[in-house]
């Protein structure tokens, strides 16, 4: 039996009645089971009370709900992600716990829609939906979840409470933004890794470090002058006191880097001197130290162009073996699934070699985050419905793709439409086997790549994370010189994620 998820909208007394009856079958199943409520009243947190109590539930009250209402509105407003993050971190403790979860909805959440929001939160933890509604909003209540959950299965109940129809239900499978956050910071946890981060005089990045010190996900070490540094964020009233700073004008390891980086490009015609003026160079030295194995990623970029960032790493670290040409990918997070778009950062106009090159890095990197990757190779054209240079050069792309990497789901030259719609791949490549499923586009050069994931986040409201640079042995990951802090903080636990 799956965990379920009660979206109330009656009175308080007819939502406990259904609250009970549940409780009252299911006790009888489980010897093990827990209730939850993302956010609860002071009268749900009595009422869960008296539960705990008349079906011997061994749950601690604190543990039944993540909010009470009040500070679940401040804390949401203050920022999605911490409240979204709570009730799944909350909710996995109580499955990896309890044999059964049954999550209670609220039926309050300020001015907003509480309805949407419930179905929101029930997406993110993936768990099937049984809705108490009357006679009169069920045909209402049956339109939205048919769209709101894209063919998924939920019930309706009331009073009489179909069990065999709740026992078909199963487990949801969105990959939502919040979802797919958590899952990062719960890797970077579980095996902690070491981002170095050039850019200590930039505001934004002192503020990520706050954030990803007090999270645990991370251990930093950030460039530049500690006292300087120190003071900017004592006057920004930031903690980052357990991050780790050098000063690469005057670090112990200076020498050591300038002997290192002079063998490395010596043969490049660099003179040891000109090695020791350049390890002063922040983006250079940041390099060094995971080059070097005393970092494990680099993130830059907040003040520096993406060549500065690229080249030291081009230089020192070099990419994979059997890895053409570095690419960006950027992960777009839609309302309840994650997709990849590449390349948007690096390479203007890629050959056949450097777009096969993309989508097979692309793939690993949407494997690593826990997507399962059906590549696109994308064009103006579906199939063979459509001629041109850079139809063959896609065609050619997908040619070389299938036989250095036959293990690689993909296929092309594909249209947008039709690599993401079921319907629209339907009409256009029917035999194609991933049509319409695709959750990793590769565009055929830069201008189209960067213009579409710019213009899905933007008109879509999707949520960018990136640019990831692929194909390099270690992880340096660039920034937008316009980034947020929250921008700064999805890379460094992206990086920290690939480190591993």
């Amino acid at each position: 039996m799956e965990n379920l998820y009660l979206i109330r909208s009656k009175s308080d007394d007819q939502n406990i009645k259904v609250g009970l009856k549940l409780l009252e079958y299911y006790s009888k199943n489980y010897k093990n089971m827990a209730i939850y409520c993302p956010v609860a009243s002071k009268h749900d947190i009595s009422i869960f009370q008296e539960w705990l109590n008349q079906f011997s539930i061994n749950q601690n009250i604190e543990n039944t709900y993540s909010f009470v209402d009040k500070d679940a509105m401040e804390e949401f407003n203050k920022d999605s992600n911490i409240f979204f993050n709570t009730i799944l971190k909350t909710y996995e403790e109580l499955k990896e716990k309890y044999e059964f979860v049954l999550t209670i909805g609220f039926s309050k959440f300020g001015v907003l829609d509480a309805f949407g929001l419930n179905v929101k939160i029930a997406k993110n933890l993936n768990t099937p939906i049984v809705a108490d509604v009357c006679n009169e909003y069920k045909a209402m209540t049956q339109k939205h979840l048919d769209k709101l959950l894209s063919g998924r299965k939920y019930v309706l109940i009331d009073e009489n409470i179909d069990f065999d129809k709740i026992a078909q239900l199963k487990s949801y499978d969105f990959t939502t933004p919040y979802r797919f956050k958590y899952e990062m910071i719960k890797k970077g946890i579980k095996n902690k890794k070491t981002v170095v981060l050039p850019e200590g005089n930039d505001e934004r990045i002192l503020k990520a470090c706050d954030i990803l010190l007090k999270t645990e996900v991370v251990d930093l070490i950030i460039l530049g002058d500690e006292k300087e540094i120190k003071q900017n964020a004592e006057k920004l009233m930031l903690d980052i006191n357990s991050a780790k700073m050098i000063n690469p004008y005057n670090s112990d390891l200076c020498e050591e880097f300038a002997t290192m980086l002079y063998e490395a490009r010596k043969s490049k015609g660099m003179t040891l001197d000109q090695a020791k003026e350049l390890v002063k160079d922040k983006t250079y030295f940041g390099t060094l130290l995971v080059h070097s194995g005393k970092a494990d990623a680099m993130v830059s970029g907040a003040s520096t162009t993406t060549a500065e960032t690229i080249r030291p790493a081009l230089q020192l670290i070099k990419t994979q073996e059997g890895v053409s040409s570095v690419s960006g990918l950027f992960f777009m997070g839609l309302e309840d699934k994650m997709l990849a778009f590449a390349d948007c950062a690096v390479n203007p106009n890629p050959t056949a070699e450097q777009l096969a090159s993309s989508a097979y890095v692309s793939a690993m990197t949407a494997k690593s985050f826990g997507l399962d990757p059906k590549v696109a190779l994308l064009s103006y054209s579906s199939g063979d419905s459509g001629k041109g240079e850079s139809v063959d050069l896609v065609k050619e792309a997908l040619k070389i793709a299938k036989e250095k990497y036959p293990e690689l789901n993909i296929d092309g030259p594909m249209q947008f439409d039709c690599a993401y719609d079921p319907k629209t791949a339907a009409s256009k490549m029917p035999e194609s086997k991933i049509a319409g499923q695709i959750n990793v586009f590769v565009f055929p050069d830069l201008d189209a790549a960067n213009i579409g994931y710019k213009a899905v986040q933007r008109t879509a409201d999707a949520l960018a994370i990136g640019p990831i640079l692929q194909g390099l042995k270690k992880p340096v990951n660039d920034l937008s010189r316009g980034c947020l802090v929250d921008d700064i903080v999805d890379t460094v636990i992206l990086s920290a994620v690939q480190a591993q």
